[in-house]
């Protein structure tokens, strides 16, 4: 089952670079306009691991999916700024494990809300759905991710990759909370997040230099900040790591820390 959940202006800006087509073209693909690249390869400039971090970043999403339908039985996935489809996305992980697994997407672009329409196509026994929404407005997400998903059983949050571009100190903390409060026990919480922690000082430098002229979208937040969106929740194994290094594969190399640059945790709410 396949359904779509009417969100918003169906208007694209192709003349301003959006997070979702920048991380696309950082991970390959082919769903982006040239603001997207030019933005994406002034950051590659100041930054080369970014295109590391990119794909580790994915890679966990890919692990973590996988651990919480396989090892804990979650069969229902809320997906809050889910990107541009590429391969292996929630709901192909989950319903591999789980053929009836349900799916909720969310992102604030319409141009993703187009392609996962056309592209993420749901088992026979598994439903999924498309709202074009903001992880500012964490009430719209719930109601509207409430005529798919039954929460009164257990959830997971699936929060990737997008928290970093809410600027403001703790400005994060109250709306994951709100989706947490939302959720039963049982439910979990999968997040990612750009971070300064691992990077040099010029790193550091170069970035504020761009937030500031406007040139990057991404406010970046300490591990120490990162822990409070984990708050009453209990840390699954190996608990708040680079995102390379969350169950990693055996026998891969990992790469440095400093190209990564996001960290990532999956936690429990009891």
């Amino acid at each position: 089952m396949v359904s779509c959940m009417d969100g918003g202006d169906a208007g694209v800006d192709t003349s301003v670079p959006h997070p979702a087509r920048r991380y696309n073209y950082w991970l390959g693909g082919k769903d982006h306009f040239p603001a997207d690249r030019e933005s994406g390869e002034e950051f590659a400039r100041r930054f080369p691991g970014v295109r590391i971090g990119a794909r580790a970043n994915r890679a966990m999403l890919q692990r973590a999916v996988g651990f919480l339908a396989a090892e804990c039985g979650v069969r229902q996935f809320l997906d809050v700024g889910t990107g541009l489809p590429t391969a292996n996305n929630t709901h192909e992980v989950a319903q591999r494990i789980h053929p009836d697994a349900r799916v909720v997407y969310v992102d604030n672009d319409p141009l993703v809300m187009t392609h996962a329409r056309a592209l993420l196509t749901s088992t026979p026994e598994g439903a999924t759905a498309y709202l074009e929404a903001d992880l500012q407005d964490p009430g719209k997400i719930l109601a509207q991710a409430a005529e798919l998903l039954d929460f009164s059983q257990p959830i997971a949050l699936v929060v990737v990759a997008v928290l970093h571009f809410i600027p403001g100190e703790g400005a994060a903390r109250p709306l994951v909370q709100e989706l947490v409060d939302a959720a039963p026990s049982g439910s979990y919480l999968l997040v990612t997040h750009a971070t300064m922690d691992f990077s040099p000082a010029e790193h550091r430098v170069a970035h504020e230099r761009m937030r500031v002229m406007g040139r990057s979208d991404v406010w970046m937040r300490s591990r120490d900040e990162f822990a409070t969106l984990l708050d009453g929740l209990e840390l699954v194994e190996p608990g708040i790591v680079a995102v390379s290094e969350w169950r990693p594969p055996a026998g891969e190399p990992l790469p440095d820390p400093k190209d990564v640059a996001i960290w990532g945790a999956v936690a429990r709410k009891p």
